[in-house]
């Protein structure tokens, strides 16, 4: 996967960009100086929090005495809706767009939602919320697709003080219990239906049989979104147009604690257990808008922003809700499938509205790849000035085809290494950094990483090793809901003092990061440590693989031997000569050690919704055991 060749920024990226301009009000030459200042946390941190909004001031930035439980601006008072909305209509922005909203049904018509609707519709909901008796420090559920409404459902909850946990709309009954139970909310938040590839889903019909074991829920709120027939439980559930409908549309925002819980997160992990990740009003919100505005350049008065992930993943909640609305720019909100009901829905919409930034998952560029470049080349995407790619490594084949197809073989991508737990970007390039296919190149400033053998040495260039961080940072993850033994267990225990990742990397000689996987997705082929991304990179390299996913079987001699599971592009056939000429292509890209034992052809691999491959469960099929939460599956 270590890529040689360099991408340079255009002059005129560099020259123009927010991070540059930054780097010359503080009188700093360039990159490598900016990151050795900003290792001054209180320095860099503070910076970016004072382009924020506080109800009173903070008079510490870091507050460590407690580690890992750390504070950032604690003794200010903050809300992150004041920074997203109230803000902005109060300096006259109000008429700004806020989201413009794509339904999936082509007969249904695209919204605009401005700054000042927005406002106005979250005091709404939130003044009916009061009614019902939620107050500051209450979790409420919210179980909905990707409308306007999801965000207003979150921002009302945050603007009083409650603790939001998204439950995507993809999950079963018996999955929404568990969380709501988990989290003990009073309140759920859904709808009649949503639209998937055409169909109906039927979300309060799915949720009601898991609501009757979740004795914590005193109401249910309903949007009516599909116009179908549902079942209203009297005394408990209610309609959302019902009790809003004479609600003002002013609601005083709640100055709370910068320390005080924003959402919880439910992530299965690799374990299939689901754990809470606990975010915080404060940090959270300076490093998500900062990360925003540096990394993807955003410029609100100009830019389209589409971040094609689901409001139900970190993802959405970070760079579709909050940092966007936070710098005051205009989103796509995009309802559907991205490939319904043609292969180029999303190239029709960019080309429509004039998106600027797009930003989405190797997966989906990968999906985009078997279906052949003519369906981008029959749309304009010249309005696009950057590309990204979020929730797992990209193969370097997938990354260049990106760049021709959709970048016009010149726009830079943005590819970020973060996660659920990390709340914003972490490793990830600037608009000024020179860039090498398949790799998030450096921590972004104020962010310290490192790669350490498991004994917790260095590793010399290009040996494989595990991610660490070395410094706190804002944004990060406060705790596991009612289980701060887990978080340290799981996170500081393993390097005393360092924030394992989780992750497979490497480091090349111009320190750039290449990551390999989870850290338990190496295989250990007759004592070869193997990365299965770097075979998965091998695999989709070929002409004929679309994806491809590897995991590792047991083996009495070698240890693992490599199974890989493959989808291929449209207009090849699943041949057994194919899969002979597959095992040579990786021998040949890799070395034989590196030979998949076995090649399994699958019209699709299973996936989470954000994206993820999850090998795990492909690796307990195989194994013939029970393959734990499947909740966070696509299908």
């Amino acid at each position: 996967m270590a890529e040689e060749q360099v991408f340079h920024p255009s002059k005129e990226l560099v020259e123009n960009s927010n991070i540059m301009a930054f780097m010359k009000k503080h009188g700093i030459a360039d990159l490598d100086a900016l990151l050795k200042r900003a290792e001054d946390h209180d320095w860099y941190w503070g910076e970016q929090a004072r382009e924020l909004e506080w109800f009173e001031p903070y008079t510490k930035v870091l507050d460590d005495s407690d580690a890992p439980f750390f504070k950032w601006f604690a003794d200010g008072k903050f809300n992150i809706v004041h920074n997203c909305l109230d803000r902005h209509v109060k300096a006259g922005r109000g008429d700004r767009v806020a989201y413009i909203y794509e339904p999936e049904p082509t007969d249904q018509k695209v919204e605009r939602w401005t700054y000042m609707m927005l406002y106005k519709e979250v005091n709404k909901l939130a003044n009916a919320m009061k009614k019902l008796g939620v107050v500051k420090g209450d979790r409420v559920m919210v179980f909905m697709p990707m409308i306007p409404q999801l965000p207003v459902a979150m921002l009302a909850c945050a603007k009083l003080g409650a603790i939001h946990s998204v439950v995507f709309s993809g999950f079963s009954s018996s999955s929404l219990r568990d969380r709501i139970n988990d989290c003990e909310a009073k309140l759920l938040i859904t709808t009649d239906g949503a639209f998937r590839r055409g169909k109906l889903v039927t979300l309060k019909t799915n949720a009601d049989p898991g609501l009757v074991a979740c004795p914590s829920i005193q109401n249910v709120i309903v949007y009516k979104r599909a116009d179908n027939p549902v079942e209203m439980k009297p005394g408990r559930d209610l309609w959302w147009h019902d009790i809003t409908a004479n609600e003002p549309d002013e609601c005083p925002t709640e100055q709370l604690d910068p320390e005080s819980p924003l959402y919880m997160l439910y992530t299965s992990g690799t374990t299939g257990k689901p754990k809470g990740i606990v975010h915080v009003h404060g940090g959270y919100a300076v490093g998500t808008s900062s990360t925003l505005k540096f990394v993807f350049d955003i410029k609100p008065e100009k830019d389209v922003f589409w971040c094609a992930a689901d409001v139900g993943w970190v993802t959405g909640h970070s760079y579709i809700v909050y940092a966007p609305l936070m710098l005051g720019c205009t989103s796509v909100l995009y309802e559907g499938a991205p490939d319904f009901p043609a292969p180029d829905r999303w190239w029709s919409t960019i080309a429509r509205e004039k998106v600027t930034i797009l930003y989405t998952s190797p997966t989906a560029i990968r999906m985009f790849m078997r279906f052949g470049e003519e369906f981008p080349k029959k749309h304009d995407l010249s309005s696009l000035r950057l590309l990204g790619s979020v929730g797992e490594p990209i193969n370097p084949e997938a990354w260049r085809w990106y760049r021709k197809n959709i970048g016009a073989d010149k726009l830079q991508i943005m590819d970020t290494w973060w996660q659920t737990e990390t709340g914003n970007f972490m490793i990830s390039p600037l608009p000024i950094t020179p860039l090498k296919a398949g790799t998030a190149t450096r921590p972004l400033p104020g962010i310290l990483a490192d790669v350490v053998t498991g004994e917790g040495n260095p590793i010399k260039p290009m040996e494989n090793g595990f991610g660490v961080l070395l410094k706190p940072w804002p944004a990060m993850l406060r705790t596991l809901y009612k289980d701060p033994a887990r978080y340290k267990d799981a996170y500081w225990s393993r390097f005393p003092g360092k924030y394992l990742m989780g992750d497979s990397c490497t480091r090349d000689a111009d320190g750039y990061f290449w990551f390999r996987g989870r850290a338990d997705e190496v295989l250990n082929v007759a004592g070869h440590r193997l990365g299965t991304a770097e075979i998965e990179s091998a695999l989709v390299s070929h002409a004929a693989v679309a994806e491809a996913a590897v995991i590792g079987v047991p083996d009495p001699i070698k240890g693992d031997v490599p199974k890989a599971y493959v989808s291929l592009k449209v207009g090849f056939e699943k041949t057994d000569a194919l899969k002979e000429e597959l095992k040579k292509w990786v021998s040949t890209e890799i070395g034989p050690i590196a030979r998949p034992d076995s090649i399994e052809f699958r019209d699709k691999l299973p996936k989470t919704r954000s994206g993820k491959i999850m090998r795990r469960l492909l690796k307990a099929e195989a194994l013939g055991k029970d393959v734990g939460d499947v909740s966070t599956l696509d299908e």
